[in-house]
């Protein structure tokens, strides 16, 4: 498998865009438009500037002194908590809603589970003047109500999905359906490694400065590379994120909720 994606969207023989006819049009625009839109120098130095007097970047790298006493080593906590919004979803959605912006499209459609993307969506929506529509399983709805309450501060209309298991994955069914009957003047906000090229790209685009910061931040601190690094993996944005940073240094070890 390669690390590297190639023009179709592959990693090796995984991936590419396996898509309804309906889809192809809304898929390739962005396919197409998307290497060049984040080439602009314009657009590197907004974003940039955004995810420093915005977001809050970068986040500090701790020393979890007791943690690290308790079981003999050292260890370093990324605080991606510290992100405006709460989670490290901010640094996609931010890249997200420039590209949006220059693809001249007026409106955001996403989809959330806990409700972390969703608020992050909400968040760079409100920040760029774009209408917000966010598609939530009923029953994540009932979960994670104050999540919800934040979104529609925001001013993001928020639709539980009564479909399938009424969680994430119907989310996304339901976030497809809206994004392909109005491609016009929308732009679906993917929030996780999912989905059809280029978005697992431009997942990983956005989110690696988790690892870029992570792998300086160490060097300084203690002059050398972690001999191994731990990531949680939900939809996989944030262990992506610190993927190709450490890759093929240091061991990476991901860990995933069932």
């Amino acid at each position: 498998m390669s690390f590297n994606v190639d023009e179709r969207g592959y990693y090796g023989n995984y991936g590419g865009a396996y898509i309804p006819e309906m889809l192809y049009p809304n898929v390739e625009e962005l396919r197409f438009r998307y290497l060049d839109i984040i080439a602009e120098p314009s657009f590197q130095a907004e974003f940039h500037a955004l995810l420093t007097d915005y977001v809050g970047r970068p986040t500090p790298l701790f020393k979890a002194e007791r943690l690290s006493a308790k079981y003999k080593t050292n260890i370093y906590l990324k605080r991606e908590d510290l992100c405006h919004t709460g989670a490290h979803k901010v640094n996609n959605t931010i890249g997200q809603i420039l590209v949006a912006k220059r693809l001249g499209k007026s409106k955001i459609v996403a989809e959330t589970g806990a409700g972390q993307h969703g608020v992050a969506s909400a968040t760079a929506a409100a920040l760029m003047g774009l209408d917000c529509v966010v598609y939530m399983g009923e029953e994540d709805t009932r979960r994670q109500s104050l999540n919800v309450a934040r979104m529609k501060l925001l001013g993001a209309q928020v639709v539980p999905v009564t479909t399938g298991s009424r969680t994430l994955k119907d989310a996304i069914n339901e976030a497809m359906r809206d994004w392909v009957t109005n491609v016009a003047d929308t732009h679906y906000m993917l929030g996780t490694v999912a989905g059809p090229h280029p978005f697992p790209t431009m997942v990983r685009d956005f989110h690696k400065i988790i690892g870029e910061e992570s792998r300086e931040q160490m060097l300084e601190l203690t002059g050398r590379l972690p001999d191994a690094v731990l990531a949680c993996v939900g939809g996989g944005s944030n262990a992506i994120g610190i993927f190709n940073a450490f890759i093929p240094d240091t061991q990476v070890r991901l860990i995933g909720l069932e």
